[in-house]
């Protein structure tokens, strides 16, 4: 079963290419100390040197200074450190308002919601029906206690990806710090913070064929941002905890080994994917917008079919697919981007998001939409959601 599974669910986490792991190797069994430059000894030497070396690559894929980029264990931390961590160090010395937009993954989404528990206001920003955030608006929303705006670069679930350029000029002419989310986006399409002005930024290495648990911050220089965990000094006194030098090590070859012949590849998959099924398959809506969008992301709507259902039948053909992030696969609740977009309950609740990743073909594609479009006739034959 395991070599003819067919798994179109890279969102959520890719297979690790086999040639990160062997670069990751000779930092578990052979290079293993902890990364000093303190202690007189070379191993330590030595683990110093491809820290600072694979932090220099990382924060180069970005356009930034190695002093930029603090490594930490995903998006979900980076996140975490980037909204609680400028809340922390500003709420006393400018203000206490936050805004994002409403169709955010869940560690900018959570995060925000938790400041606000903390008396920090909040503003949730509308998108329009492609997930597009109006710049104009933003800027509308931005007041004198406005500390912090977080607006992904593109959306997890839909693949939308916003005016970056635009939403940042607003931040920066309002003088507003702003964090972008861009673990989907991230060496998938450009973003340079030499040109873009933005102050903080997530990346990650499972959506790009590296290792789970790494992650990466940016953090212009000067932005304020608070200590997020105590301990030691390491990270520029940012996160203490000693360094996890294999999966930063990892996180580089990762970056390295994307190409844009393979975001090319993968764009082809994806508009392969949506023509024939808006074709093929009635009653289907392609969710967020039509050429805005991350290369490897489809994400299209089954009318009257829970996505559930189709998840279900799909996973018994050998098909991983998912309804939305995901977050959402131990929950009921539906779409938070769907509703976010416009959409009712029926929409968000048959919904199923296809994510491509270097190792599948358009055969594989083929194979789905085929089996999707046999499974949609059959559902809707005994749906109680289907038109009378």
């Amino acid at each position: 079963m395991a070599g003819e599974f067919v798994y179109l669910d890279n969102a959520a986490a890719t297979r690790l290419d086999e040639r990160v792991l062997e670069a990751m190797k000779p930092f578990f069994f052979d290079t293993y100390a902890v990364a000093t430059s303190e202690f007189a000894y070379t191993m330590g030497i030595e683990a110093r040197e491809a820290l600072d070396a694979a932090r220099e690559k990382v924060a180069k894929a970005l356009g930034a200074a190695a002093e930029e980029m603090i490594f930490t264990s995903g998006s979900t931390e980076s996140s975490n450190i980037a909204l609680k961590g400028v809340a922390s160090a500003l709420k006393k010395k400018k203000g206490n308002h936050i805004i994002v937009s409403k169709i955010e993954d869940f560690p900018v989404l959570n995060s925000a919601r938790a400041l606000e528990k903390d008396g920090f206001q909040l503003t949730y920003l509308d998108v329009d029906g492609d997930g597009l955030v109006d710049p104009n608006k933003l800027s509308d929303s931005i007041t004198d206690q406005t500390i912090l705006v977080s607006i992904q670069h593109a959306n997890q679930e839909i693949g939308t990806i916003q005016d970056i350029e635009s939403i940042a000029r607003v931040c920066k002419e309002k003088r507003t710090l702003f964090h972008t989310d861009a673990t989907h986006s991230f060496t998938r399409v450009p973003l340079n913070v030499k040109t873009v002005p933005i102050d903080l930024v997530t990346i990650a290495a499972n959506t790009i064929h590296g290792p789970k648990g790494a992650g990466g911050l940016y953090v212009r220089k000067d932005t304020p941002l608070a200590k997020w965990m105590d301990g030691g000094f390491q990270e520029f006194n940012i996160r203490a905890g000693l360094e996890n030098i294999p999966e930063a090590i990892g996180f580089v070859k990762a970056i390295e080994l994307v190409t844009p012949e393979e975001n090319d590849h993968l764009q082809q998959m994806r508009d392969h994917l949506i023509d024939r099924v808006l074709a093929e398959i009635p009653d289907t809506t392609l969710n967020g917008h039509r050429w805005k969008r991350l290369p490897q992301n489809a994400n299209i709507t089954f009318h009257f079919i829970e996505g559930e259902s189709i998840t279900l039948h799909l996973d018994l053909r050998g098909f991983a697919v998912s309804t939305g992030s995901a977050c959402f696969s131990r929950s009921l609740e539906g779409s938070h981007v769907i509703y976010g977009i416009g959409g009712d309950h029926e929409r968000a609740h048959g919904s199923i998001r296809f994510t491509f990743g270097r190792y599948n073909t358009m055969e594989e594609v083929d194979a789905v939409v085929t089996a999707v479009a046999e499974i949609a006739q059959e559902l809707r034959k005994i749906s109680p959601l289907k038109r009378d």
